[in-house]
């Protein structure tokens, strides 16, 4: 990847929904919501504290996270949709 993230950011790439719906009902693409899960891609060096100390990040690239709804910025790296977010719009792995 081209993009490197700095501080706290993370880019994630997010999971494409399925389909049909639990009942079999095939959902069309105007009525989706976006997934608010993702694969984390990158992340920078964490964050810098206030003695100059820097925190690692919890998440890694390869992380499935869980984010929420409105976090992030959408950026576009080539051909692919990626988000920018801080990790405090993280709000766990899946593990």
């Amino acid at each position: 990847m081209a993009y490197k993230p700095l501080h706290d950011k993370v880019i994630v790439q997010r999971l494409e929904e399925q389909e049909k719906s639990a009942g079999g009902i095939i959902i069309p693409d105007t009525a989706k919501e976006k997934p608010q899960q993702g694969k984390v891609i990158a992340v920078g060096t964490g964050i810098i504290l206030k003695d100059g100390t820097i925190s690692p990040l919890q998440v890694k690239p390869g992380d499935r996270v869980i984010f929420n709804k409105y976090g992030g910025t959408e950026i576009k790296l080539g051909d692919e949709d990626y988000l920018v977010m801080r990790e405090d719009d993280i709000l766990g792995i899946l593990e």
